[in-house]
């Protein structure tokens, strides 16, 4: 998420009552989660298994529970609850908007764009020309959807991610404050649910098609021309580059890459990043020619040990 200008050092560590180390004047152009960390934001960081990756990262401030060393060129946010400290901005910069009509004054809708009876659309959003939007579809503000999109009855665009801190009493969770881009060319089917980036875009690129009753996890990034079938289950922060066929129910873990042109077969777990360009099963994930040998010379196995 970037900040409607740019912001000091001492500024943000005043909106969040903590101790900085840096110069005061120091530039801060907006906050993001660690997968979409860019050169100019604050990334958080509570765990000492995870403090190297943050302050090795992209991110120029680093909030952080523990005074270590300052990586030259970056700053620091000295916070006893960064988790909370992060929510604190994300809730400064990006307040909840409450709605006060079905489709929003503030919301962009372009030529020829059909919108069925019953759809809510959010604050801020963007439609683009020649799309359908099917009845009891849901648009969360801010999202933003190209042209000759079809989206059908019942999916969710932009609903929160699911990030949760387990506390000793309870699951804290993590703010949303990003999006969902839904580029050109793109069909989605009934009763699919699309999460909005922790405070980034998720997003669907041209030419996909979705079928019905998938679940596309938080600052994922689908490619062009992909194909995902009914009740597959991509995680947050899930890379799938161009041309990928995922079969049906078909679920991944989080943060993997699933390479260009590889094809997923149904009920696969993707549980490690795949290369693309070939076709995978199983799970533990592998190329399917591979995976049905191993399975075939099991069954033989068991025939010669009963015998």
């Amino acid at each position: 998420m970037k900040f409607p200008r740019k912001y000091s050092l001492k500024e943000i560590s005043e909106l969040i009552n903590v101790k900085f180390i840096g110069p005061e004047n120091f530039p801060i152009s907006g906050i993001n989660e660690i997968h979409v960390v860019k050169e100019g934001d604050i990334v958080f960081v509570d765990h000492p298994k995870y403090y190297d990756k943050a302050l090795s990262s992209k991110a120029s401030v680093i909030l952080i529970n523990k005074k270590v060393k300052c990586p030259q060129g970056k700053a620091l946010l000295i916070s006893k609850d960064p988790f909370t400290d992060f929510n604190k901005l994300s809730q400064y910069f990006a307040p909840f908007q409450k709605a006060t009509q079905v489709i929003s004054e503030t919301a962009q809708i372009g030529e020829n764009t059909i919108i069925q009876p019953s759809v809510f659309i959010g604050n801020g959003v963007t439609i683009g020309a020649n799309c359908v939007i099917h009845p009891n579809v849901t648009i969360y503000d801010n999202c933003i959807i190209g042209n000759n999109v079809t989206i059908h009855a019942g999916t969710v665009i932009g609903a929160d991610a699911f990030y949760y801190k387990n506390r000793k009493k309870c699951f804290d969770k993590l703010l949303s404050s990003g999006n969902v881009v839904i580029e050109d060319h793109v069909d989605i089917g009934a009763l699919c649910t699309i999460d909005r980036g922790v405070t980034a875009s998720t997003t669907i690129k041209e030419g996909t098609k979705i079928d019905n009753q998938v679940q596309i996890g938080h600052d994922s990034i689908i490619g062009e021309r992909c194909l995902i079938a009914s009740q597959a289950g991509i995680a947050g922060c899930v890379i799938i580059e161009d041309e990928v066929t995922i079969w049906g129910q078909v679920g991944t873990n989080s943060g993997i890459i699933i390479g260009k042109g590889a094809v997923i077969l149904g009920q696969t777990g993707v549980t490690k990043s795949v290369k693309g360009g070939k076709t995978y099963f199983g799970t533990p994930i592998e190329e399917s020619r591979k995976k049905l040998k191993e399975i075939v010379e099991i069954k033989q196995l068991l025939k010669s040990k009963k015998k």
